[in-house]
């Protein structure tokens, strides 16, 4: 993963520790394994494998899997997330007003399409982990109402008071363009990677079924 190195800075960053080179084993052993079989599906032993450690090595940084799984996602979460939820998305994406809702929705899917083609297997973690871990609910509901819903408000009141968007909530336009753009990024990424895509031809039809629909 081409982000990978950047994650486990920031894991450093959060904890103010140096990871040690073992710790970083462990980390993208663990990245491995949870997104080939699943959290659940996964075992200690099998991370310390991989890893070449010896599994009593994973206990001495993390005292329990479920807190190995906490350490990866948390950070992925809070600056690079899932798509969406991330602070330098924020910035990058809402720096400045939008002047037109298409500009908006191809900056938002492009810089979320080379992120998650990145980081697929963080992706597949967070999809497949976030519906059983509490702990994993807050984190995401907490970054995405600090950092993204009020930049994200801010771009559609400037269109809507350009008389360029209908008067819908923004939270129900905020749903639909992020259900949208997700459901895209998975399919492309963790359902059906091995399909033959048009990538720009996709990006394009999604743009446009977000503001049009499917009616003609």
């Amino acid at each position: 993963m081409k982000d990978f190195e950047n994650i486990l800075e920031e894991m450093e960053h959060s904890t103010e520790e140096e990871l040690t080179p073992k710790q970083a084993q462990i980390l993208q052993a663990a990245v491995e394994i949870f997104a080939e079989k699943g959290y659940a599906s996964s075992s200690t032993s099998e991370i310390a494998s991989r890893a070449n450690v010896a599994e009593g090595t994973i206990f001495r940084h993390y005292k329990t899997k479920k807190e190995l799984l906490i350490s990866i996602v948390t950070p992925f979460m809070t600056k690079f997330t899932l798509p969406f939820f991330a602070t330098h998305f924020a910035k990058n994406v809402f720096s400045q007003p939008p002047e037109e809702f298409e500009e908006l929705l191809r900056t938002v899917l492009k810089n979320r399409f080379h992120f998650a083609k990145e980081n697929a297997p963080l992706l597949r973690i967070v999809i497949q982990e976030v519906a059983f871990h509490p702990e994993l609910q807050e984190r995401f509901q907490e970054v995405f109402l600090k950092e993204v819903f009020p930049k994200f408000e801010e771009a559609l009141n400037h269109l809507k008071a350009d008389g360029k968007l209908v008067d819908f909530p923004n939270s129900t336009m905020i749903r639909m363009i992020i259900s949208a753009i997700v459901g895209f990024l998975v399919t492309r990424f963790i359902i059906a990677p091995d399909l033959e895509w048009n990538d720009d031809v996709e990006i394009d039809r999604t743009i446009h079924f977000i503001m049009h629909g499917l009616s003609q």
